[in-house]
């Protein structure tokens, strides 16, 4: 231990102190890291990189409509694949990912919707086969291949996991008399044909809150609110089989998104799995289970998860953690999608605690940032955000394994949203504004996400759709006419800068939060906000000895100024990114200095004796 006396400085103080070595800290292996040491990257695979041509239209013969391949336009596919995402592993592990979660890759019904209005499954989410990957995207082997490939680079290998739905199959012979409009409970009940006051069927038969098999097995006739048809051409087209069957569905018409249909019914006319029955439950542990044991991925993100019912995920995830563990998977991560666009985790948080989901993709966090960085909230947002952590199941403790991010395929980039609050914003201050962004993300509590063609400074026009665009050349002109930040390029170019500012500051923050477990594992705490944009800062610690590092972010368009408190054992200060103070003003105090959006990351280096 290196002993000496502190200069005066600016202190007023003498005294002991003791330099702090820098950590020499060996990377955990890849099983057993914990969710929150990850750097996730969320990937497309259609919009990544096309690695063979070959399977450019599926299993599928004919034209867009029949094959759902068309990379001129925005809602089909554009010819990524397995082979593309294998081929670009080293430019992933570059930029400091960890992780690799990737939206669905089961076999879709390749194009749904209404005519002159259709699009294709290249998102994934449209299942008719959930044992085999799209023949778009390659082989169960392929798939082997890339998993194999990401493990020997250290990446773990996250799926986009569907349990609410399937493709869109069933139709009702009744459905066009009402525009398909959801049918409650209470006017549609389980025990009669059509209305209360019909036939009586399904007899004794006690409703979907008893999930027992003696229950369910009295409930034989899904013609309680609508009439289920399949189409002929489709009878046979869901894997495994016992999926064509309608009664393993809740039929009831479309869901709007609030009260008892946010459950119950289909989503935009997607077929809504009766998740209450226990042949689902065991089906989709069988289907899921399968997955894992037969590649060894990592972890699941769980698709559209609040409109599942709670039972159903509490029998799931310990089947699942079960099987992981059987397969030496000690570390296996659940993430829920529960849409909620505002910076509060109260609502998110009762999936972990209601539903036992692991945990939960952080929208408040999202929401925070925005409001932030894009609607000049004060700081203090972020600081009540963070406050909401012990609402969680497990606490401080779980939320530290949330996955954390500011944009994606459903709502839009970060970019795109920053620009929407903002009209006219110059494309220096959006850079700088998404710079910030990233930095913090990667700094503060959770495991972060890296959206794709983030690092590339993509900029869409919108959410969904919009928000997809391809990395390798596009063909699409909605995306190609996008100005993007960072760079002259357009995404009608191979977007795979590894120079671009972006690209370099998350590989920058990758890199530093990786070698020091206090941004990865260490304890948050909070120590500056304000009610208006400027300062916000936070010391993380040590899981291990303890040690303090501080994270001072700027939130305002203004350079700011802020005494913030810190451990009163802090002396010295090393600067891990950013301009850190040398040293204290006062034992508890340490003046920063940020330019606008600017930050400071750094680990106090010598501490008093």
């Amino acid at each position: 231990m290196i002993r000496f006396v502190l200069p005066l400085l600016a202190l007023g103080l003498a005294g002991c102190a003791h330099a702090q070595a820098a950590p020499t800290i060996a990377a955990p292996s890849l099983r057993d890291r914990t969710p929150s040491e990850e750097i996730v990257y969320f990937v497309l695979p259609d919009r990544f990189e096309n690695g063979d041509r070959t399977n450019d239209k599926g299993d599928f013969k004919g034209d867009r409509l029949a094959t759902g391949y068309d990379p001129t336009a925005k809602g089909f596919y554009h010819g990524g694949d397995l082979k593309g995402l294998t081929s670009r592993l080293d430019y992933l592990e570059k930029l400091g990912v960890t992780a690799i979660w990737f939206a669905p890759i089961f076999q879709n019904k390749p194009v749904q919707g209404p005519k002159g209005d259709e699009s294709a499954g290249y998102h994934g989410y449209w299942v008719t086969d959930f044992t085999r990957p799209d023949g778009h995207f390659g082989t169960r082997a392929e798939f082997k291949a890339f998993v194999d490939a990401a493990h020997a680079k250290g990446m773990k290998v996250y799926m986009d996991i569907i349990t609410n739905h399937t493709a869109d199959v069933i139709t009702y012979a009744d459905g066009d008399e009402t525009n398909f409009e959801y049918r409650s409970k209470g006017d549609y009940p389980y025990s009669t044909a059509g209305k209360a006051e019909g036939t009586p069927i399904n007899p004794g038969f006690m409703g979907d809150e008893d999930s027992s098999d003696a229950n369910f097995a009295k409930l034989t006739n899904p013609n309680y609110a609508y009439r289920p048809v399949v189409p002929a051409a489709e009878k046979n087209v869901k894997v495994p089989a016992w999926l064509n069957d309608p009664i393993y569905y809740h039929n009831r018409g479309n869901s709007s998104f609030t009260g008892e249909d946010s459950r119950f019914g289909d989503f935009s006319g997607l077929d809504d799995l009766f998740t209450e029955h226990p042949r689902v439950r065991s089906g989709m542990i069988e289907i899921f289970s399968g997955w894992v044991r037969d590649f060894g991925i990592d972890g699941f993100r769980i698709d559209t998860a609040r409109h599942v019912d709670p039972g159903f995920w509490q029998t799931f995830v310990p089947a699942i953690e079960k099987v992981a563990h059987e397969n030496g998977i000690p570390n296996f991560t659940m993430f829920g999608e529960v849409y909620k666009d505002v910076p509060d985790n109260g609502y998110i948080a009762e999936y972990t605690r209601r539903d036992k989901l692991p945990a939960v993709l952080d929208f408040a966090f999202q929401a925070a940032m925005r409001e932030l960085l894009g609607r000049d909230r004060g700081t203090v947002v972020l600081a009540h955000m963070f406050d909401g952590d012990v609402l969680y199941e497990g606490g401080e403790d779980a939320a530290r394994n949330l996955p954390t991010f500011l944009g994606n395929h459903d709502m839009g980039r970060f970019s795109t949203l920053l620009k929407a609050d903002k009209p006219g914003i110059s494309q220096d201050e959006l850079l700088r504004r998404v710079m910030l962004g990233h930095a913090m993300m990667l700094s503060l509590r959770g495991a972060p996400v890296i959206y794709y063609g983030d690092e590339q400074g993509f900029v869409g026009d919108g959410g969904d759709q919009l928000a997809r665009e391809d990395m390798m050349p596009s063909k699409t002109a909605v995306y190609n006419d996008n100005d993007l930040i960072g760079t002259n390029a357009t995404t009608a170019e191979s977007n795979f800068d590894e120079s671009h500012p972006l690209f370099r500051l998350i590989r920058e923050f990758s890199l530093i939060r990786r070698a020091h477990p206090a941004l990865t594992r260490g304890k948050q705490v909070v120590r500056h906000y304000e009610q208006t944009p400027g300062i916000f800062a936070v010391s993380r610690f040590d899981p291990v000895n303890g040690d303090e590092y501080l994270a001072v972010f700027n939130t305002g368009n203004a350079p700011r100024s802020a005494n913030v408190t810190l451990g009163y054992d802090a002396r010295a200060f090393e600067s891990l990114s950013g301009s850190c103070p040398a040293a204290v003003t006062a034992p508890g105090s340490a003046a920063f200095n940020l330019p606008a959006f600017g930050w400071a990351l750094c680990r106090v280096s010598e501490t008093a004796e």
